[in-house]
């Protein structure tokens, strides 16, 4: 008697798929339905070609036939969907073994293809002459097989000679093939290249190249066997991300951690798609219940949104009804509400602080100390490291705070802080940093007695997994980290430092939270061309962010592997006409209004001047505010800090000038706190960086008067006569 079999759709053969009308897509899935119920239905026809164990062919209708592999029993692999005659013309084009360094099984078609994935956004240059010397000329066979490229295609590698024959090649090779000849193409070096690319992948067991069956469950092997995801395949919002990770992502995803693990990486790595696919990954091993068990939380409120509607895509609302998903400052007035410990004070935004301490010192004539400097040490030492009392801040570490303080200054700064609080409650009011504050405590509080008296404490959550970690601030880590128990899978991070536009600055080990040894990083950009990358880059020169644990952390092998035109550098002697080179360059774009271009300035001014002069053109715009752009159509304008978790297909950064960015303010403290400034001045080099990586494909860079600092000689030099 039949009886079912397993059948799973490798990433490659997704692509083929979507390529063919709707009606044979769905054909496709009717034949997977059919094939899991009984393979050997007449009506599949399923058999094996040319002699060949492995590889087999099924119909899917009258025109498609299904290419699979065959791994082990009733196990099969589809590959590969093709027109009924190339299934059969030539069957020595196909190739598949195991990939003796990531394990995962590659099905490799040897034949030439059309269009190139690769350079989606414009052709390569033209070739005037093709080189004379192999592209990969440099390097052995051992060497490219070290780095895990596929054995079966190195005859056609070594023939390569041009960037053009390079992508039409890498559109059909293997994920790692890809990843490893773009990055030697473009000039990286061969052990970087063996440690940035190769390593991540890695086999983590002995891999023996006969076992199809224990291939077919690594990582390497991007497969998916999930009727909802195929069946998400047919409707029109389907994207890749849904189902398909890239090997380095799907390793951190399904790995068991002995403790809290961090993932990192630039723009567009993916940081986030990880971070959802490991909340799916932990909810499917949960026991059955209604709890919700997981956090996933983010610092931005619209990031938190945007979280809840994708795991939707992933998981579907059976997984997203196990998992609380709140930003971080909403957790937290939720843990103080239930303690009734908020009273009925209104929450005020934290850019007040530096405001509402200079009103107090003015108020109370107080004149010894300067306002910024208490807002800043009341905000990230006091209220961030939870500290109590006065004999706790004497004893606090001030990283990050330039200015050392006597044990005289720390007594009057802590008067004046208690004065302070009280004098914010008699107003009613408190800020989302005291919230915090209060909620640590709270948390912290609930999992003392329980160690100290003998009773049992219950935390909150089994798993914590957080979004965009290096917005947090040491209050937000203490609450979290007493929220869930230590121990295997606790907490999962993903961020980037050279990312943080908000002035937190923290050492994870000192809040009990220890990633040493469980930190990975991604490097291959999914979001923007190597053109925009490569400029983006430029920009962090000269820089040094730290990792979130007291080290440092740099972009070394951060890459992509789309390809586009250069980004625009111009300058103008005015604002004024500046803003006439923003309405030519929307002009040179086509005017599009379809929510896919957008306008970056540094402040609101400058924004509304923008607004203003398209308005006067006839454009419909659309201001970026706290919650994201009001409405998806027309031309997006807003300052850089809005433009954090947004993307669009061609950007303008505008205001680009001395003054402007880096902020002038911020000059007054080059002398007096020279820590300070530095932090200032890297946040607001950060605010560029995150700007210049949200477009997709094109983008344009302008400034008035003298440009800033962050744009090298070599981008300003660029610029159009």
């Amino acid at each position: 008697m039949s009886t079912g079999a397993i059948l799973r759709m490798l990433d490659r053969a997704d692509k083929e798929v979507m390529k063919l009308t709707r009606a044979d897509i769905g054909a496709v899935y009717e034949f997977m339905h059919k094939f899991r119920h009984n393979p050997e239905n007449p009506g599949l026809n399923l058999k094996s070609l040319n002699g060949d164990a492995r590889l087999m062919s099924a119909r899917v209708n009258k025109d498609y036939r299904a290419l699979l592999l065959h791994i082990a029993d009733r196990d099969y692999l589809l590959v590969a969907v093709k027109h009924r005659s190339e299934v059969y013309d030539d069957l020595t084009r196909y190739a598949y073994r195991i990939n003796r360094v990531t394990g995962g099984i590659e099905v490799v078609d040897l034949a030439p293809v059309g269009d190139s994935i690769v350079g989606r956004v414009v052709a390569p240059d033209p070739e005037p002459e093709p080189a004379q010397k192999p592209l990969f000329d440099a390097y052995t066979d051992t060497q490219l097989l070290e780095l895990g490229v596929s054995e079966p295609l190195l005859p056609q590698i070594r023939e390569l000679t041009t960037e053009a024959e390079l992508l039409a090649l890498l559109d059909r090779a293997p994920q790692l093939t890809t990843d490893v000849l773009f990055a030697l193409f473009d000039g990286t070096p061969y052990d970087d290249v063996l440690k940035q690319v190769t390593d991540p992948v890695r086999a983590d067991d002995p891999v023996d190249p006969e076992d199809f069956e224990a291939a077919a469950e690594r990582p390497a092997t991007q497969v998916t066997s999930d009727d909802e995801a195929l069946q998400a395949m047919l409707g029109e919002a389907f994207e890749r991300w849904q189902i398909f990770l890239h090997p380095t992502q799907r390793k951190l995803v399904e790995r068991k951690y002995n403790g809290p693990a961090r993932v990192g990486g630039g723009p567009g790595t993916g940081k986030t798609i990880v971070a959802l696919h490991r909340v799916a990954h932990l909810a499917r091993q949960l026991p059955a219940g209604t709890d919700k068990p997981i956090l996933l939380t983010t610092f931005n409120r619209n990031l938190a949104a945007d979280l809840r509607t994708r795991l939707l895509a992933v998981g579907g609302q059976e997984l997203v009804a196990r998992v609380d998903i709140v930003n971080i400052d909403r957790l937290a007035s939720r843990v103080v509400a239930e303690a009734k410990a908020g009273g009925s004070r209104r929450v005020v935004d934290d850019n007040r602080v530096s405001e509402l301490w200079s009103e107090f010192l003015i108020e109370i004539g107080e004149s010894a100390w300067d306002a910024e400097f208490l807002a800043a040490e009341w905000t990230q030492v006091i209220l961030g490291q939870v500290l109590n009392s006065r004999t706790e801040y004497f004893k606090a570490r001030r990283p990050n705070r330039g200015r050392s303080l006597t044990r005289a200054e720390r007594d009057q700064i802590w008067q004046l802080t208690e004065r302070f609080t009280t004098w914010l409650d008699g107003r009613g009011v408190w800020t989302w940093r005291q919230v915090a504050q209060r909620a640590a405590r709270l948390e912290m509080d609930r999992v003392a007695p329980g160690e100290s008296s003998g009773g049992v404490y219950r935390p909150r959550y089994r798993h914590v997994v957080v979004d965009e970690a290096q917005d947090l601030s040491a209050a937000h880590w203490k609450m979290l980290r007493a929220m869930v128990a230590a121990g295997p899978d606790d907490m999962f991070l993903t961020g980037d430092t050279h990312q943080r536009i908000y002035d937190n600055h923290v050492t994870l080990s000192s809040l009990g939270i220890n990633i040493r040894g469980r930190s990975s990083r991604l490097t291959l950009s999914y979001r923007t061309t190597r053109q925009i990358l490569a400029d983006a880059l430029q920009i962090m020169t000269g820089e040094v962010y730290d990792d979130l644990d007291g080290g440092e952390e740099d972009l070394a092998g951060y890459r992509s592997l789309l390809r586009g035109d250069r980004p625009v550098f111009r300058g103008a002697p005015t604002w004024a006409q500046e803003r006439d080179l923003i309405a030519e360059q929307l002009r040179s774009w086509g005017n599009p209004t379809d929510g896919s271009v957008a306008i970056c300035v540094p402040t609101r001014e400058l924004a509304a001047d923008v607004i203003s002069r398209l308005e006067a053109d006839g454009l419909p715009v659309v201001e970026i505010g706290p919650d994201g752009p009001k409405q998806p159509d027309g031309v997006h304008v807003g300052t850089m800090h809005r433009f954090k978790g947004l993307e669009y297909q061609r950007m303008i950064i505008a205001a680009v000038s001395d003054g402007l960015v880096p902020r002038q303010m911020i000059s007054r403290y080059r002398d007096t706190d020279p820590k300070r400034y530095q932090r200032e001045r890297q946040r607001d080099r950060s605010l560029l960086f995150v700007a210049a990586t949200r477009p997709r494909d094109e983008l344009a860079v302008f400034w008035h008067g003298t440009p800033s600092p962050f744009l090298t000689s070599r981008l300003v030099q660029r610029q159009l006569p």
